[in-house]
C-alpha cells in the first residue's frame, strides 16, 4: 500500500476514534478493533508512560506493569521525540479528576 492510501486510512481511524462518546463506546469499539493482546499492549504502554512522566524509575515500573525494559525505553524514546501525545492525555485526564 502507497503511503498517500496508508495515511488515509490513518486518518480515518483518528476519525473514527474522535467520534466515540463515552467509555462503554470506546472499550466496545477497541474490542472489536483489536485482539485481546493488543489492548493489553496499549494500556500496558500507557501505564508506562504515566509513570514515567511521573518520575518513576525502570525497576518499579517492571515490577508494576510487568513491560520490559526494551518497552519502557521504546515508550521513554517516544515520550522525548516531541510529539507530546503521551503528555496532551495526562494533561487533560488530570484536569478532569
Amino acid at each position: 500500500m502507497n503511503h498517500e492510501k496508508q495515511e488515509q486510512y490513518n486518518e480515518y481511524l483518528y476519525s473514527a476514534i474522535l467520534e466515540l462518546k463515552n467509555i462503554d463506546e470506546c472499550r466496545a469499539f477497541f474490542e472489536t478493533l483489536c485482539t485481546t493482546q493488543e489492548i493489553r499492549s496499549f494500556a500496558q504502554r500507557i501505564q508506562v508512560a504515566k509513570m514515567l512522566h511521573d518520575g518513576c524509575v525502570y525497576s518499579r515500573i517492571v515490577h508494576e506493569t510487568g513491560a520490559s525494559t526494551a518497552t519502557i525505553s521504546r515508550v521513554n524514546r517516544s515520550m522525548g521525540a516531541g510529539q507530546n501525545g503521551y503528555e496532551s492525555i495526562f494533561e487533560r485526564m488530570q484536569e478532569s479528576e
